[in-house]
């Protein structure tokens, strides 16, 4: 029906990004790969949200990269935020970017658990951004972390907790670990149960 309402799938997807994320900008890539669509479909769309002025573009911090964020002062910005935040859930990471996220992390270690929070998720400010539970190969790990910066436009903090540290934490209610799993966060994988068995205890 939303969708139907706005005209395409695309630019709902991106309102749907945008308006989650007040103050937050993003590059034509960074945005393909959060709400999975096609690169021809998405820089249409912005020239269209631009041209309507419910986003604006900058690109005077790097001349090789355009960046668009929402226009807070757009005269329907409130009530488009309104309409969005009841009609979709807000989420950063579409279903097809996790997954993508989770197999570049298998990739290059073996982790039972994998939550993404931070800056991965739209949060400003946040302790971290990746809890990786299991081992890694190190040098990969931080190769891949730093092409996901470079994609982010942004650092990412991350952690590797061994699996039996992760129950230990989890059983005396870290305050790491819970701060986070307070908080706006997604679980990518929780293959050892651990997660499910700690939500049943509380």
């Amino acid at each position: 029906m939303i969708e139907q309402l706005f005209g395409s799938k695309t630019r709902v997807k991106l309102l749907q990004l945008f308006l989650a994320n007040p103050g937050r900008s993003f590059f034509v890539r960074e945005l393909t790969r959060k709400i999975d669509e096609q690169i021809n479909s998405v820089r249409r769309e912005l020239a269209n949200l631009s041209g309507i002025g419910i986003i604006k573009s900058d690109n005077a911090s790097n001349k090789n990269k355009v960046y668009y964020e929402v226009n807070q002062g757009y005269k329907h910005f409130k009530a488009l935020q309104s309409i969005f935040s009841v009609e979709l859930p807000q989420q950063d990471i579409s279903s097809a970017s996790q997954g993508d996220l989770l197999k570049r992390l298998q990739a290059v270690g073996s982790f039972d658990v994998v939550i993404v929070s931070g800056t991965l998720v739209g949060l400003e400010e946040s302790e971290i951004d990746l809890i990786l539970v299991g081992s890694s190969n190190k040098q990969k790990l931080e190769k891949l972390v730093k092409t996901i910066e470079l994609e982010e436009g942004k650092p990412i903090s991350y952690t590797v907790i061994p699996e039996s540290e992760f129950k230990y934490r989890l059983d005396i209610k870290d305050r790491f670990i819970s701060t986070v799993l307070g908080g706006k966060h997604s679980v990518l994988t929780d293959a050892s149960g651990l997660l499910k068995k700690f939500t049943e205890k509380r």
